[in-house]
């Protein structure tokens, strides 16, 4: 026997799984490039977790113990300076913080391969959103692991050690147990799957984790702008979101933008008895509801004038990804107790095509036990505008704001004084957050092209194409500042209880994250290299 295929052998008999490896060798037993079915790499995966899934577990309940808001900015660096250790305890290089005046760093790490032709950033977040702990079954910093969802009764069970095997129907339950730690956790753990068997990436990996996500991403460009450099790469994978609700994989091309306002209009300067002023003086919770009312119809039309100007067309190959996804909105609507559903029943994956307006809340007097017989003095809406391609949150704040005193109101962003109550007839306080405009990459690039060969290769089920997901990501600054292309693979559970109490993973989730990352890793690059016919 050779020497080159006697190392060639002392590397892939750990696997003892009959993976059929072409090793490239830069010396004594470093292996280089490989060509790696999918099957055998997702394989390889899955016994390396079935050995260690307590010790994942664990890992996992370790950084989901670490509470998480952006605006806490010493836990928030707890955080940061975990996952540096996590990182550098994988071998990743140049591990370190990223960090720009009054934002929470971002983690960055590289783990660079000889003979790799092509660079891929992997981003997730790992911030969380505000929590109502009262609202929760368990503190939502306090990770416990149940033996399915809380509401079918779950009862608790203890988080195994070392190897310990856990059910893939169990729950994980705690803030960012869903979004975005469980796609931070899936990496780490193909990179030590891959490691254990020796399967060498195809690519060249960066991982990028913001702290800021949650909150709007509102320091994100200058971090971009500051490490563009560091950060260059031939593409981004944004590594968060849910499944399909059908509970299968998809691949997702496109994120809506978002912006939002808090609406304030007002009354008397004083609650009027309604018996004595009723019909006189001006009801701000009416004058709400009709200026509401006048922004989208009941089918979800946004009625704002130009509204739809700036939207980038849908193109055929979108619509034919929307024709092939499941049909499975009827079934949402029976488990979400809905008759019907907007535009006549339109699918779900049509609608998040297009521009939103959704109201978060209003308020205006009191009702029930807290009704009384009074005009109040203002009444308050909160609202977000999901938006997509060729939409700015700024054109869009013009266009609100412009509907807004077309309905008769001066429109203000600033306080209001009874001077100004009582020069104009209608006032009203309009109030904006950060936002950001849609994204959306071809389907049919080089870079789409890969993920879709990498992740189709050995699955269990078809992949899902998707244009477009509902939630809304910062996508946009990839394509603007760093001139790259940006694609988002999800790995939780549709019904993870994302943004809300009781958020939740369910493992086997974690499970198939854990192996679609390590067949993207191993075969993305070969699926790059391949020229497109």
């Amino acid at each position: 026997m050779s020497l080159r295929v006697a190392r060639f052998t002392t590397l892939v008999r750990p696997l003892a799984l009959g993976l059929a490896l072409v090793g490239v060798l830069a010396g004594p037993g470093s292996l280089i490039a490989q060509d790696v079915s999918g099957a055998a790499a997702r394989q390889a995966a899955r016994v390396y977790r079935e050995q260690h899934e307590g010790a994942i577990l664990t890992e996992f309940a370790e950084l989901l113990a670490l509470p998480n808001l952006a605006s806490d900015s010493v836990n928030i660096r707890r955080n940061a300076d975990h996952l540096v250790r996590l990182l550098v305890a994988r071998g990743f290089a140049n591990t370190k913080l990223l960090t720009v005046p009054g934002g929470p760093p971002a983690v960055y790490g590289e783990m660079l391969h000889p003979g790799a032709t092509k660079t891929l950033v992997l981003y997730a977040h790992y911030d969380g959103q505000p929590v109502d702990a009262s609202k929760w079954t368990t503190p939502p910093w306090s990770p416990v692991l149940r033996t399915t969802e809380v509401q079918r009764g779950g009862t608790t069970i203890p988080i195994p050690t070392g190897a310990g095997r856990v059910d893939g129907e169990a729950r994980i339950y705690g803030r960012s147990a869903g979004d975005d730690k469980a796609s931070i956790q899936a990496i780490l753990s193909a990179i030590d799957a891959m490691k254990a068997s020796q399967l060498a990436p195809s690519v060249n990996i960066k991982v990028f984790f913001e702290g800021e996500e949650e909150a709007g991403s509102g320091h994100l460009d200058d971090i971009l702008t500051t490490y563009a450099a560091q950060l260059a790469a031939d593409a981004w994978l944004f590594c968060d979101g849910p499944v399909h609700q059908s509970g299968r994989q998809q691949l997702s091309f496109g994120q809506r933008g978002s912006s939002g306002f808090e609406l304030t209009v007002f009354g008397p300067t004083r609650a009027l008895h309604s018996g004595h002023y009723g019909n006189w003086a001006p009801n701000p919770a009416m004058m709400i509801a009709t200026l509401l009312a006048g922004m989208r119809d009941d089918d979800g039309r946004i009625r704002i004038a130009g509204y739809y100007a700036d939207v980038t067309p849908v193109t055929a190959a979108e619509h034919r990804a929307v024709a092939e996804l499941p049909k499975y909105d009827s079934t949402l609507r029976t488990a979400l107790g809905i008759n019907r559903t907007e535009a006549g029943n339109a699918l779900l994956a049509e609608r998040i095509m297009l521009p939103a307006l959704n109201v978060r809340g209003i308020r205006a007097g009191g009702v029930r036990e807290t009704g009384s017989n009074t005009i109040a003095t203002e009444a308050f809406a909160s609202i977000d505008l999901r938006l997509v391609p060729g939409q700015t949150p700024a054109r869009v704040r013009q266009l609100v704001e412009a509907h807004i005193r077309a309905q008769g109101y001066f429109v203000t962003n600033d306080s209001v004084t009874v001077a100004m109550r009582l020069t104009h007839p209608r006032v009203a306080r309009v109030e904006w957050g950060s936002g950001y405009p849609g994204s959306r990459a071809p389907m049919d690039g080089p870079f789409g092209r890969a993920v879709i060969a990498a992740l189709s290769d050995g699955a269990k089920d078809k992949l899902i194409l998707n244009p477009t997901v509902g939630a809304s990501g910062p996508g946009y600054l990839f394509e603007q500042i760093l001139k790259v292309p940006i694609i988002s693979l999800p790995i939780a559970n549709y019904d993870d209880n994302q943004h809300a109490a009781d958020e939740n993973l369910r493992v086997q989730n974690l499970w198939d994250g854990i192996e679609l990352y390590a067949a993207l890793l191993t075969g993305i690059g070969k699926a790059w290299r391949t020229p497109v016919p």
